[in-house]
This record gives C-alpha cells, structure tokens and sequence, in this order.
C-alpha cells in the first residue's frame, strides 16, 4: 500500500449562505483546494463528493456527475461519486480518496464534501437530521437526535456526575476558537451563564449545547505521497484512515455512552500509524453536541472513560491545554453542514500542521487526528495526519 499525502485544502464560508446555490459552493471550495494544491483540473483522475441528502434538501440526486460537471470537468469524464454516511459523509469521501491512492489505482484525485440546509424549514431540516438514526424503531416513537444524545448526557451524568456546567464548557471552548476562523459561522465568544440560561431542547441540552444546520462545502487534494514534493513544499501525510459501523439505533449498542465504532477506528488508526493516543497534538471531533465531544475524547483515549468533563472543566482542552481539541471551533461553533463538516475538519488539520492557523495555531503540531461520526455513532471514522 501506498503511502498518501493532502497537497491542497480549501472550505467555504459555513453559515446561512442563502445568496450561494449547492453549485456555487462546491465549486467555490473545489477551486480553492486545487489553487492552493496549484494543479491544473486536468491532473485530477477522480472526484468523491460527501453529501448527506441532497436529494431531499434540495431536490437534486446524482450528485456526484453534478459536482463534476459544475466544477469543469465534466469533459475529463472522470469518475466522481458521492459517498455517505450521514454526518459523517465527508470523512467517507476522504476514506475512500485514500483506499483509491493507496492502492495505486489513482494517483491524484479530490475528496469534497457539501451540504445546502437553509434551504427547507428548521422543522424540516429537523425531520431529515432523524434519518441518521434508525427511523422504524427510534424516529416513530418520537425520538429525534438531540433527545437521544440527551439520553447519551443524562445517563453520562449520572454514572459519572458529569454536570451540565462541564457540558456547557465544551461550547465556551469552541466558541472562543471560532473567534479566530474565518470560515466559521458563529465567530463570537459565549459565556457558560449564557449557555446554562438558554432554552432547553431536550433536558439537559439547552440550544447553546447544540450545533446549528448550515451550508458549506470544502476540498482537498489528495495525493500519492512519493509525488507529493512536486506540489507543495509542505505536503500533510495521511497516516492512518479507518472506518467502523455499529448498530444505528441507540437502544441496540453495548454502552449508551461509548461509541464502540469510535474506540474500534481509533485503535485500528493508532496501529495504522504506529501512535499512541499520548502523541496527538490536536484534534478535530464530532461535537454535534457538547456530550458528544466528551463521549468522544474518552472514545478516542484522550482521557479516562467519565472524566471527558472534568479535564474539559481544567482546560486540558483548551489551545495551549494537554490536547487542544475542536481549535477550529467544531461542529458547535463553525456550523454542521452534514456532508461538509468531515472534510472542513481536515482542511483545519491541514492548516494546523502548516502553522496556517493564526490565533488559533496551536504550537508545535506535529501529529492530529480527526473524528467524524454519523447519527449517534452508527458511523465512526478516524484519521491521523502528521506533517
């Protein structure tokens, strides 16, 4: 197997983009990942779009050709597919971008991601979210995505006394990133009171422990890392890609409060790499909620099972903490536009590794590692990049 490198990246703004079309955007971060790869569309052998439900958002299946044809090569008639796997779609896309080098079946090609949101209704949009999780069982009894993660933080809470303070402090965190990313859709900081004193949404999440629907799309070219020198003086090496499923409903799993898709990707990803979880500078993790991210440092053995909390409370999270985790901002603050979010959180990987960060660098990485994970964890997968 051949080893794989990123040589360019690029994201779009993330927000309520009501003025670009689904079109607009993909081409938007496509051209800015290829210009900053500085190729020509001609060396692009193969395209993998990440996308949750265009079809139902916006009306529009066969993604993969339509993102190929708008982004000008269509007359190349490469391959382009559309990979997903709910929220985690675009770390799909970029999963299979690496099997596809790694194998030697392509040399160079692009791993895109994108979703259109605003364009339906909050109740809608709401209603859609409910697809990542298994609907005859879950969705037709009246569960909805944040009631089952409400359930993942209320018995998290009382295993391991887990307060909603500690909860809220991941979304202070995050916040406080975003200030400093250009591309994140709420770039202003939040106090934890503000956070305690906004609406509930399903107890004991309130609406600032939540993420927000978005638009957004973003880019990288992928590469065969022999090659990569040809491109960039500072390629981004793909260490480590793995994938794990798990049952889609919550009531099947093991432990509602470990993702066992997640602890088996990042064991196999740390093998891959030849890590322990001790030598990752950074990481990018799904926070779709502020549970989430907890869940998913300690899935990520970041941090012993039940004390995700208190090492959030003690800043070990923080830039400039143990493990700086989410200095993009993540889900919470940079928005969650499904099928992007994956590859928006290599693209923040690729410019941490460079030292691209500005404010939000944090010193001396090396090593970092990405999580995305679709529905309540149906889906986990696990990248490891170093410089």
């Amino acid at each position: 197997m051949r080893e794989v490198a990123i040589i360019g990246a690029g994201t779009t703004l993330f927000g309520e983009l009501w003025e670009r079309s689904f079109r607009d955007l993909a081409v938007e971060a496509g051209l800015r990942a290829i210009e900053d790869a500085g190729i020509s569309g001609d060396e692009i052998q193969a395209l993998y779009g990440g996308n949750m439900s265009a079809g139902r958002f916006i009306e529009q299946e066969h993604i993969g050709a339509l993102i190929a044809d708008y982004a000008g090569l269509a007359r190349l008639h490469i391959p382009a597919t559309r990979a997903e796997a709910a929220c985690a779609s675009g770390a799909l896309a970029m999963h299979l971008a690496v099997l596809s080098i790694a194998s030697g079946w392509y040399d160079l090609v692009i791993a895109a991601g994108i979703e259109k949101m605003t364009d339906v209704g909050s109740d809608s949009a709401e209603e859609l979210l409910a697809s990542s999780v298994d609907r005859k069982w879950e969705v037709i009894y009246g569960a909805t995505l944040p009631s089952l993660f409400a359930m993942m933080a209320r018995l998290h809470m009382t295993r391991y006394n887990t307060t909603a303070e500690q909860m809220a402090q991941v979304a202070v965190k995050n916040h406080a990133n975003a200030v400093h990313n250009p591309c994140a859709q709420y770039r202003r900081e939040i106090s934890l009171e503000s956070v305690l004193a906004s609406p509930l949404v399903a107890d004991p999440l309130r609406v600032l422990d939540c993420s927000s629907i978005a638009d957004g799309a973003s880019a990288v070219v992928v590469c065969a890392a022999e090659n990569a020198r040809q491109y960039t003086d500072s390629p981004i090496y793909v260490k480590a890609s793995v994938q794990a499923s798990d049952t889609i409903s919550l009531h099947d799993r093991r432990d509602l409060i470990t993702m066992d898709a997640t602890v088996a990707a990042a064991r196999k990803a740390y093998q891959q790499a030849s890590l322990q979880p001790s030598q990752i500078d950074l990481a990018e993790v799904h926070d779709s909620y502020t549970i989430a991210e907890l869940i998913a440092i300690e899935d990520l053995d970041f941090v012993k099972k039940g004390e995700g909390g208190k090492a959030t409370e003690a800043g070990e999270t923080a830039i400039g903490g143990r493990i700086p985790v989410n200095p993009s901002g993540g889900l919470k603050a940079c928005g969650h536009p499904l099928g992007a979010t994956g590859i928006r959180q290599i693209v923040e990987i690729t410019q941490q590794l460079r030292g691209e960060a500005g404010k939000r660098q944090v010193p001396g990485a090396e090593v970092a590692l990405t999580h995305n994970i679709g529905g309540t964890g149906g889906t986990a997968i696990v990248h490891i990049f170093t410089r």
